[in-house]
């Protein structure tokens, strides 16, 4: 169980922080004009990682006559929770017709500030994790030098 907590754990960590750059790049071919099925043709080598496995099962999905709601449905259920915001916004684009560029920006300052926050939360448990072997290395290194030889000289100094 703790295992497969931390695989977990380290995939949403992984989806996060590739999520603003693969946002960015579908802005872009949306910019250019392509539909949302087009567009996740086009991207679907360039992220690697957790997102690119998704964003490739996504267009093979198409590519093999499937809709473009499988599509973003398959792309939720390999990237998990982390990139629902963005499919949200894809769906309710494909469905509704809703205005696309002004929902991706949203999702990628958003999405920025995660991977902000994810960042800063891995600087703070950094001095926590380092302490560990620092305590486990310094503290005998220091007692080695220091204390070992003050003993051995007034051991020497006691015998007659």
């Amino acid at each position: 169980a703790l295992a497969t907590r931390r695989a977990r754990r380290a995939h949403e960590a992984a989806v996060t922080d590739q999520l603003p750059d693969v946002v960015d790049l579908l802005a872009l071919t949306a910019m250019a004009g392509l539909p949302i099925a087009a567009a996740l043709c086009a991207i679907r080598r360039r992220p690697g990682g957790p997102l690119g496995v998704a964003l490739e099962r996504a267009a093979v999905h198409i590519e093999r006559g499937g809709t473009t709601a499988g599509a973003l449905g398959s792309l939720v259920e390999v990237a998990g929770p982390p990139a629902r915001p963005l499919m949200d916004a894809l769906a309710a684009h494909d469905r509704y017709g809703t205005p696309l560029t002004p929902a991706l920006e949203r999702v990628a300052l958003e999405s920025r500030l995660r991977r902000r926050r994810q960042a800063e939360e891995a600087a703070r448990r950094l001095p926590v994790t380092l302490l560990f072997p620092l305590v486990l290395t310094t503290l005998p290194a220091f007692a080695l030098l220091t204390v070992v030889p003050l003993l051995a000289g007034s051991f020497g100094s006691l015998s007659p």
